[in-house]
């Protein structure tokens, strides 16, 4: 499909809906994810700025696929899009996790296709003093891991008392550094307010406080975790989400027509494999000989309206080397990394 094919739908999209609609696309590609970032914002702004030379205030809907990222970028994003907007709606083609699920929290309406999923906001936190893995990674920690292992002394081994729970919290943090519990402390803490926030945005907090309360205790602690995915009816019936809306059958064909597109142009069903890309362009190196792919491009994030499009991306080769045992052993050249207008 063309970018003109592209643009097309998000055109019937908008005239179906009375809105104006721009993409927020993270890669969801396995080994090449990318999260939601503060500079995506910059460029969400330049397409708010088209939309408004048209419309003082629109019906502005966010289409966003993303496996989440900086738990900062929901409220700039939010808040930012809301204050040009007469009516904001986030439409969920298929995947809309951590980041992006706070992201649909501040909105009206989530309106989201069979396939779309939102996800727990528990965040999994990584920091300096993070735990090492034996190939000599950080490991990020799951508030809930923290949390259920305190759960698991209390209530399943039945260690109540104070003694025996302080040396169950020693034995915790002789593996894990103090620092590093106390920064899932308060990663748990700001991911909890920022989804008050965001609900409080269009639910009175007076009037709606524990509805509020119950949604945010459902999405970090209550219900799920962390790897959920929460399809519409679950979001709706168990979560508390009133504002999940089931489209249309044709806007859902076009939701989906429009991702599939991206899922083409981003490659998101296709793992990377720097090896296996390497063997493909040189199946018959002989052993000791180095070669170089030819230089490729990989798309990484779309924002995306009927005005514009920028994408961010890289240009990469591939060095390999076969040994004399017969491995191909191989390293990624990254040649540029920056966004565009195409």
């Amino acid at each position: 499909m063309s970018k003109e094919q592209r643009l097309s739908i998000i055109k019937e999209i908008q005239k179906e809906r009375n809105s104006y609609l721009i993409s927020y696309i993270t890669s969801t590609r396995q080994m090449l994810e990318v999260q939601m970032a503060m500079d995506s914002i910059r460029f969400i702004y330049d397409h708010l700025q088209a939309i408004i030379n048209e419309e003082k205030k629109p019906n502005i809907d966010l289409y966003i696929h993303s496996n989440g990222g900086d738990g900062t970028v929901p409220w700039r994003l939010v808040t930012l899009i809301r204050e040009y907007s007469k009516k904001f709606s986030v439409i969920i083609p298929h995947r809309a996790f951590s980041a992006a699920t706070l992201t649909a929290l501040g909105a009206d309406s989530i309106v989201m296709h069979p396939m779309g999923m939102l996800g727990p906001t528990d965040p999994t936190v990584a920091n300096p003093f993070n735990p090492i893995d034996p190939h000599g990674k950080q490991i990020g920690i799951s508030v809930e891991d923290v949390t259920a292992y305190i759960q698991l002394i209390k209530e399943d081994a039945g260690i109540q008392h104070e003694d025996e729970l302080v040396q169950a919290f020693n034995l915790l943090a002789d593996k894990v550094h103090p620092l590093a519990l106390g920064n899932v402390k308060r990663s748990l803490s700001q991911s909890k307010l920022m989804a008050t926030k965001l609900l409080s945005l269009h639910m009175d907090k007076v009037e709606k406080q524990h509805k509020i309360s119950e949604i945010v205790d459902n999405l970090t602690s209550k219900l799920y975790f962390h790897g959920h995915p929460i399809n519409r009816k679950e979001a709706k019936e168990q979560v508390g989400i009133s504002t999940i809306d089931n489209p249309s059958k044709e806007i859902e064909k076009l939701i989906w027509e429009l991702y599939t597109d991206y899922e083409i142009e981003m490659n998101l069903d296709q793992p990377f494999d720097a090896t296996m890309e390497f063997i493909a362009q040189f199946p018959t190196i002989a052993a000791g000989a180095n070669q170089i792919t030819p230089q490729n491009c990989a798309k990484l994030v779309y924002i995306e309206s009927s005005y514009k499009t920028n994408v961010f991306s890289i240009d990469y080769q591939i060095s390999g080397t076969k040994n004399a045992a017969g491995a191909i052993q191989t390293q990624l050249l990254m040649n540029r990394r920056s966004w565009t207008e195409e």
